[in-house]
This record gives structure tokens, sequence and C-alpha cells, in this order.
């Protein structure tokens, strides 16, 4: 959307510069050949190119098995993206993002109790119109009337967002992992996704974890589940699986446990070989988080009949 010069950043006549350099010889000893295969205990197989804890999460709250508050926040964005590309709101400009606070009862979503969006718009539009086409045009049109009750909505709070993008606050390295991943409801690694390959456990890994948990809570076997896995450098395996379902589980965690090692790969060659992720598939993930969405190979149900030989 940054096609014009007014919005101080116009990717057509932008200079860049690039400049790369080579990993460190010393990483690819440990990556290119894992340990387990120089000690003859594997075949030829990638070791894991960091060290690291890993998280995925799924949870029964929304059909795409996601938090809630994220996946509405995502879905937010989305609009707003949408409706200035179509020019229902033509007066919005490409920068913004979303807040969405719920409350819960029982752990089940009761209602959405506040919205905050942060929308890039052009000087001269009037706030009291741009908040009022951004609730009509966008939150009434993403979040269900029945979770809309006494919803506060905060919209652009500082009075005005005509300066944005990266002419209005620049540094970013990869991405943020709380809105890539699962929105705080579960824990994380801290490790960013963006901008690494798929020997980098850091993404692929987490990737893993997301979908061992979904299709854990897809075939019964918890309302809840956080899996946790870690790596140490040039090693292929993880130096431990950990599995919480929260109180929610039919079967006993430690047997999901040991299940997941014996059935499920989780060296960076084995990930990276059954979503095929040495493809340029990464793009989309620059916007609306890494999971929910079911266009990526993460998000299969296709070990639902797998995982219910435990149940």
């Amino acid at each position: 959307g940054y096609d014009r010069e007014e919005f101080g950043f116009n990717y057509k006549s932008l200079g860049i510069i690039v400049s790369v350099k080579e990993q460190s010889p010393d990483i690819a000893l440990g990556v290119n050949k894992s340990l387990e295969s120089k000690l003859g205990e594997l075949d030829e197989t990638l070791g894991a190119g960091d060290q690291g804890i890993m998280f995925g999460y799924a949870t029964r709250e929304t059909e795409e098995l996601m938090p809630m508050p994220i996946m509405l926040a995502h879905k937010l964005v989305k609009k707003l993206a949408e409706v200035r590309k179509n020019k229902t709101l033509s007066f919005l400009r490409p920068d913004g993002k979303s807040q969405v606070t719920v409350s819960y009862n029982d752990r089940k979503p009761k209602s959405v109790t506040k919205v905050i969006i942060s929308a890039q718009h052009d000087p001269d539009v009037d706030m009291d119109t741009l908040k009022e086409a951004i609730i009509e045009s966008v939150i009434k049109k993403v979040i269900p009337e029945h979770m809309l009750v006494n919803t506060e909505y905060i919209i652009n709070p500082t009075g005005r967002f005509v300066i944005g993008g990266p002419m209005g606050d620049t540094g970013l390295t990869g991405r943020k992992t709380i809105v890539d991943t699962y929105g705080g409801m579960a824990r994380n690694g801290g490790g960013c996704f963006s901008g690494k390959d798929p020997t980098k456990v850091d993404r692929s890994a987490s990737y893993m974890a997301r979908y061992v948990a979904k299709n854990i809570v897809a075939s019964g076997i918890a309302d809840r589940v956080e899996i946790q896995v870690a790596y140490a450098i040039g090693k292929a395996k993880p130096v431990s699986i950990f599995v919480e379902t929260f109180g929610t589980g039919r079967v006993d965690e430690e047997r999901i446990e040991k299940f997941i090692k014996e059935k499920i790969d989780f060296t960076p060659g084995g990930i990276i070989k059954r979503f095929n992720l040495r493809r340029p598939i990464y793009k989309k993930t620059a916007v609306y988080g890494h999971f929910g969405w079911e266009e990526y190979p993460w998000e299969k149900l296709d070990l639902v009949p797998l995982f219910k030989e435990l149940l």
C-alpha cells in the first residue's frame, strides 16, 4: 500500500541495499550434519540451527483451534486492509494494528470487552467520521453481535495517525513473537520466525509444535494443550518434549509425550520434509500471524486418526 510519496514511503522509488554475509562455518558443522549422524546413530540428517525452547498451542474456543483474542485481532486488521484496498474506507492508509480484550467465564469466551484499533489515515478526515466508519465497517463485520456486549471501542487514541509505516516508527528485527503466535495465551520461547530458514528451529519447530497441538485438540484428547520442545545446536532430535493439557486431557500427559516421541519426527529434516518448507511460502506470514489459517501446511488435521489411537 505504500505506493505514493505523500505516504512518506514509496516502494516504486525506494533504494534497497543488499548486504549478505556468510553464516559462521562453525554453525554449519552442526547444521549440515547432526551429531547423531556423526556418531552413526542416525542416517545423514540436519542438526538444529540453534538451541532453545519452542511452544505450540491449541484450544477449542474457536473453529481455528486458536485463542479468540488473537484470532479476532488478526481478522480485524485483515478487514481493515480489505476496506482500504476496495475503497470502502478510501481515507485509510496502509499502517494499522489491533488489540482485543475478551472476558472469560469458566475458561470460555463470554464477551469482547474492549477493541483497540489504530489506523493510519489521510490528514483531512474527521476523527468522528473515522471512528464511526471503523466501528461499522470493520469491527461489527468481524466480531459476532452476541459478543459485543457493553464493548468499549478505542479508535486512534492519540487523536491522529497520519504518519505511519517505516517513516513513523522504524526498527524491527524478525517479527513480534506474541502477535505472530497466540497473543500471550501460551508461553513463548522468544525466538522470532520471520527472516529465518527452516533449519532454524525457532521457526520450524514452532510450526511443528502447533501442528501437533492442533491435531491433539481436534482428535478429542484434550480441549486445550501446549507442547514444549527444546533443542541443542547441532543435534537433530529434541532434548525434551513436554505436554501440558491444563486439566482438560482425557489421556495421561506422559502417555501423550511418549506417543509423540515414538510417532512424530521432530528433527529439523523431518519437519522440513513434512511441510515441504524449502519453498517460497513465507511471504503471507508477514501479516495476520503464522497460525490459524488453513492454507499453511502446519494447520492440517491429518494426524487426527493417529492421535485417536490414544483414546
